[in-house]
């Protein structure tokens, strides 16, 4: 038996399809932030209210429903959930063996200002971390080192969410870039262009922003010099390595310079005062005596150990995501290396992808071909075993006994079992609404606001679609061909369209609950999610509105910036 996605299925009408399709997603905002659920709660909860309204409004199978749930169940599981289980398991191996204080100090080093703090590790280091693991991975290890350093872990995981804003079109190495140029047919370089167009605005932007939301106007006008090193730094390498390299390397091209601006800039110039937080204030004088009189001092050879585990990291993050030693990851390498072919036997015999029952090619869509469901199981090329890995050549490098190792895993295992709940629940929320047809409905609607106002609201069906599936790639899958037939007929530059549905989209990254999830669970806030949501959701509307604007000029005055 198959199902039909059925775009007017409630009262043949549109409109009210979508009004009925908004359902879930105005729960979700209700329960966290207005009732305040804890996480898995709300994600429960949310899926359970997203069944109903697929099988009772939208005529889906109960079956289908219920198995496109486990679909997303598992998908949250990994790649999602494992890479949030690695990333803090490695952040705890370094506190338990003591580096951390040596890491903790060496930033002290570089500076004690808590903005530059921010914008060091929350903005550039989280970048790298984006172009090259993308998921959640950014967001976990920035904002663990944050609460490591003293950050609230509330302001640690907003800020990491908010500074991730940036890098997120060109993340995993490109990903949703070159993942979009199948449905559309527009050329993964013209699209890259594009996006190097619209984000630079963002990233300028977003230094700024981080500090005034962190410590006031006032407070952020003081280092200045140094925002504008990290932003235009930033921005402009993202720019040119977007025009004229594509779209694998922006940010890591990006966050590589804006890092290196950061340190050397800081060997120049300092900022007149010490910023610190509020709870701060009554030891800025003995931590002023101790910085001067008594505070350790660290050989050269002790910081990079205690750096290594995340040096590490980021070179196995980095091989991982390399497009050839990806296929051999994931058993799909067809080269004539002999070493990549070895890998390729191992990662084949390490990757399932086995049909979802009752699920595989039942639905189909709105152009009549049937929809493929199965559970993609890549265990060797999941960016959490990359991170596995990277704890296991840490164990040898910190040199905790194997026993305290496994320890250590337990106890992380233990404390993420609710986030990881939270997140199979989210994501399964998520692949309820796409089977059942409701994302799609959504963003036809919005697709129908008409000549005028469409390039304003086009980043929206982005910001939309990351929001639902907590992802720019998927949102890029979802919408893109929608944003390209759209544009086609009201005269819109459809790579602009395609473009803007990738840019706003980053800002719904910050709200998505997957995201929520992934920040609370690394900074030890499991069930103060909808405090977190709280904290972004303005944010992440503000900066969509901004991209919003960009994309409406774009498209009118400054048409001439379209490729």
């Amino acid at each position: 038996m198959s199902f039909h996605q059925d775009f007017t299925a409630v009262g043949d009408n549109l409109a009210l399809s979508a009004i009925v399709a908004l359902i879930p997603i105005l729960y979700f905002f209700w329960a966290m932030a207005i009732k305040r659920m804890k996480g898995h709660i709300a994600g429960i909860t949310t899926l359970g209210v997203a069944l109903v309204t697929a099988i009772v409004a939208f005529k889906m199978p109960t079956g289908m429903a219920v198995m496109s749930a486990t679909q997303g169940a598992v998908y949250g599981i990994l790649p999602i959930g494992w890479i949030i289980i690695t990333s803090v398991f490695l952040y705890k191996l370094t506190v338990k063996t003591g580096q951390f204080d040596i890491i903790r100090n060496s930033v002290l080093s570089i500076t004690e200002d808590r903005r530059i703090q921010a914008l060091l590790i929350a903005f550039s280091f989280g970048a790298f971390l984006e172009g090259a693991a993308g998921f959640g991975a950014p967001v976990a290890i920035s904002a663990a080192l944050l609460v490591g350093l003293g950050f609230n872990p509330l302001y640690a995981a907003g800020l990491c969410l908010i500074a991730n804003t940036a890098p997120v079109a060109f993340g995993a190495i490109g990903i949703p870039i070159i993942a979009v140029e199948g449905p559309t047919g527009i050329p993964a370089m013209e699209i890259s262009k594009m996006v190097g167009r619209q984000l630079p605005f963002l990233s300028v932007f977003i230094p700024f922003y981080l500090i005034v939301i962190m410590a006031g106007f006032k407070k952020a006008l003081e280092i200045m010099p140094a925002i504008l090193v990290s932003g235009v730094s930033f921005a402009v390498t993202q720019y040119l390595a977007s025009n004229f390299l594509g779209p694998e390397l922006p940010d890591i091209l990006s966050a590589l310079v804006s890092l290196f601006a950061m340190v050397i800039f800081l060997k120049f110039w300092k900022p007149k005062t010490i910023y610190r937080f509020p709870a701060e204030q009554e030891m800025a004088a003995a931590v002023a005596v101790k910085a001067t009189t008594g505070k350790q001092h660290y050989t050269g050879g002790q910081v990079f150990k205690a750096w290594s585990p995340f040096l590490v990291l980021t070179g196995v993050i980095s091989l991982w995501g390399i497009p050839a030693i990806k296929l051999a990851l994931t058993g799909h390498y067809e080269g004539t290396n002999g070493i990549l072919k070895a890998i390729n036997s191992v990662g084949h015999s390490l990757t399932f992808a086995p049909e979802v029952p009752f699920l595989n090619n039942q639905v189909i869509n709105s152009a009549g071909d049937p929809i493929a469901a199965v559970y993609k199981l890549e265990i060797l090329g999941a960016a959490g075993t990359a991170i596995l890995i990277a704890t296991i050549i840490t164990k040898f490098i910190v040199g905790i006994s194997w026993k305290n190792w496994v320890v250590t895993m337990g106890e992380t295992l233990n404390e993420l079992k609710y986030p990881i709940l939270t997140i199979g629940s989210v994501v399964g929320f998520a692949y309820v609404t796409n089977a059942s047809g409701m994302s799609t409905i959504l963003g036809m609607s919005l697709a129908k606001t008409g000549a005028i106002l469409f390039p304003f609201f086009s980043p929206f069906l982005g910001w939309l679609g990351v929001f639902i599936t907590g992802s720019d790639t998927s949102a890029n899958l979802l919408f893109g061909n929608l944003q390209k037939i759209t544009a086609t007929s009201i005269g819109m530059d459809p790579v602009l369209a395609v473009a803007a549905n990738s840019s706003g989209g980053v800002a719904g990254k910050m709200i998505s609950p997957q995201s929520i999830a992934v920040a609370c669970a690394a900074v030890g806030l499991a069930g103060k999610e909808s405090d977190l949501f709280r904290f972004t959701i303005k944010h992440s509307l503000f900066l969509v509105t901004l991209v919003g604007i960009i994309t409406f000029l774009q498209n009118t005055v400054l048409s001439w910036m379209i490729p």
